[in-house]
């Protein structure tokens, strides 16, 4: 009798990881479209007074992404956020993002296959093996992207295209 597999290889594992990778780097440029678009003279802007301001929101997203990759490859989470001193601009913003998410994205490509099966407890809620929380990453971005879409246009900004065109910018295929 063969012996049942008891669950994703190594090699599944990080077949899934560059995949996940490679569709978060993607998702990071439409994401630093979206944050540029923040207008800096409106980043006080609240839809409603329980809503985050667009700074805010705009930081959370671009800290949050970069935090959960590091802490994926660190192999443990921790609430407390680690990046409490925003950028002074927009554009200064996006450059952060783009240098620190592009640096935690290889912390998780330098783990193993072992490594990225190590079940990771997510403060309780759940506990799934590492790679499984690649998917958590891209929602957890694409979320809070569309969130701050919504805020563009009452701010006075141009939406950019994000899956497709928007009224502001027409949509290019790569």
């Amino acid at each position: 009798m063969a012996a049942s597999h008891q669950g994703p290889s190594p090699e599944f594992a990080t077949t899934y990881r560059d995949m996940m990778l490679d569709g978060l780097l993607r998702e990071m440029q439409t994401t630093k479209k979206v944050i540029a678009a923040v207008p800096d003279t409106r980043r006080d802007y609240k839809p409603d007074p329980k809503a985050r301001s667009a700074w805010d929101l705009a930081w959370h997203l671009a800290t949050v992404d970069v935090q959960f990759l590091e802490e994926i490859a660190e192999g443990k989470f921790n609430m407390e956020p680690r990046y409490k001193n925003a950028p002074a601009t927009v554009t200064d913003m996006v450059a952060w993002y783009d240098k620190h998410f592009t640096q935690s994205i290889e912390k998780v490509r330098a783990l193993t296959g072992e490594q990225l099966l190590q079940v990771l407890d997510f403060y309780g809620a759940f506990k799934l093996p590492a790679f499984a929380y690649l998917g958590f990453v891209n929602n957890h971005s694409i979320h809070h992207r569309g969130e701050l879409v919504t805020y563009l246009r009452p701010m006075g900004s141009k939406v950019p295209s994000v899956y497709g065109p928007s009224a502001d910018e027409e949509w290019k295929a790569a």
